[in-house]
């Protein structure tokens, strides 16, 4: 097989993937948790097995949707520290992107950090092929790593744009870890509650790290933080 071959065989293929996984965004903008590979095949117009081709289980379509739409929510937060304005406005205004990108696609949220809200309903759905029966989901094992790499992407950012002192590295991944941690908790409770505006959520946040936040310097040659 010529290289030409191969390389349009591979864009091909990237392409079907890329097609199923915007149907699969569909669905799940649709149906939240409960979304079923049964109905994500039935929107991409193909079988279940063909599906299963692709991502094998719902667990390997999970971690392509959670890329998916991590890659595009890292984008959103480092357009927001990169934002020209003063230190404590760029704090807020990264916290302010990670509530509105959750907050514009809530169903998209709890599929990814929830899923087990639909599991029963999904799972009955995916079961009724009796070939292809779709096994528990366990969310801890698949959301878990979608908060670690925020973390880690995050403790990069703060490594790189803020001079820690000594043991930077090991400094910026507490920081990266925590803040993550922060903004998942909070934002959770907020999106199910909604006790406040988001902008007061935003700056409340961010009044909690700017004490550390306040006092150091940035990193020579860094766009800073």
């Amino acid at each position: 097989m010529g290289t030409t071959q191969q390389a349009d065989q591979h864009r091909s293929a990237h392409q079907r993937r890329r097609q199923l996984l915007e149907a699969a965004d569909r669905v799940v903008l649709r149906d939240g948790p409960k979304a079923s590979m049964n109905a994500i095949a039935a929107e991409a117009g193909i079988t279940k097995p063909i599906l299963y081709r692709h991502f094998g289980d719902k667990g390997g379509l999970y971690r392509a949707l959670a890329k998916r739409h991590t890659d595009a929510l890292l984008s959103a937060l480092k357009a927001a520290l990169d934002a020209p304005a003063d230190r404590r406005a760029r704090v807020e205004a990264t916290l302010d992107t990670y509530l509105a990108a959750i907050e514009a696609r809530p169903q998209v949220y709890r599929f990814l950090m929830h899923p087990e809200d639909g599991a029963a309903s999904a799972d009955a759905a995916d079961t009724a092929d009796t070939q292809l029966p779709e096994q528990g989901f366990d969310v801890g094992r698949h959301s878990a790593p979608l908060l670690r790499r925020l973390g880690e992407e995050l403790a990069t950012v703060i490594e790189e744009r803020v001079d820690l002192g000594p043991d930077s590295a090991q400094l910026a991944r507490v920081w990266g870890h925590g803040i993550v941690g922060m903004m998942h908790a909070a934002g959770d409770w907020w999106l199910g509650e909604r006790p406040c505006s988001r902008a007061q959520l935003a700056s409340s946040l961010a009044d909690l790290l700017w004490g550390r936040l306040s006092l150091v310097d940035d990193r020579a040659g860094s766009p800073g933080l």
